[in-house]
């Protein structure tokens, strides 16, 4: 297949090309609200976001869509246009709230987490002092110690590394939002 002609892209933008027999076919087939806000269909989904989390994050995008049927009306084509843009807009809003519940859920881990390992750190100074005589107030000691940094496990895992991918997510929907995207005849019409 012969490369399209790329009119009105952004300059050093980044592609991704998918092929169907019409126009319908990116979309959903059991969404049944208006074609402007319909779903995309969730393998065109993954396919064009797959294809987008391959390319250079800091070009603009650009998608083409080559058709294999008669060129689609000038409508047509906006509306696809609308129903894309509006679709990936709608999924980094969604990312973005998943990445504040994360949040939400980190800052109550962190206080409950730190609750607990004061509480242990307190015990185990406690039974350490009450059996001081003894090898077990030691072990105890270190048990409850161990289990106090244990309760800030999931606080420091959310807040070191559970939040980037979403947020890497939400850019990447954040992109795909505003890409350029042409429809391309794959036989001249």
């Amino acid at each position: 297949m012969t490369s399209p002609q790329r009119l009105d892209l952004p300059a050093g933008c980044a592609f991704i090309e998918v092929h169907v027999t019409e126009l319908k076919q990116l979309f959903h087939s059991l969404d049944p609200t208006p074609f402007r806000e319909r779903d995309l269909d969730p393998k065109a989904e993954e396919f064009i976001a797959g294809w987008a989390r391959e390319l250079d994050q800091n070009r603009p995008l650009a998608l083409f869509v080559h058709v294999d049927q008669a060129p689609p009306a000038a409508e047509e084509v906006r509306v696809l246009r609308d129903a894309v843009h509006e679709y990936f807009g709608e999924r980094a809003l969604q990312t973005r709230r998943r990445l504040r519940q994360l949040f939400r859920v980190g800052r109550t881990s962190v206080m409950i987490g730190l609750l607990c390992l004061a509480a242990s750190v307190i015990g185990g100074d406690l039974v350490a002092a009450v059996l001081s005589d003894t090898r077990f107030g030691s072990v105890a000691r270190e048990s409850l110690l161990i289990g106090g940094w244990v309760a800030m496990w999931r606080p420091l895992e959310v807040f070191l590394y559970d939040w980037w991918p979403i947020n890497a997510e939400a850019r990447l929907f954040d992109r795909l939002s505003a890409m350029t995207i042409q429809v391309v005849p794959s036989r001249p019409g």
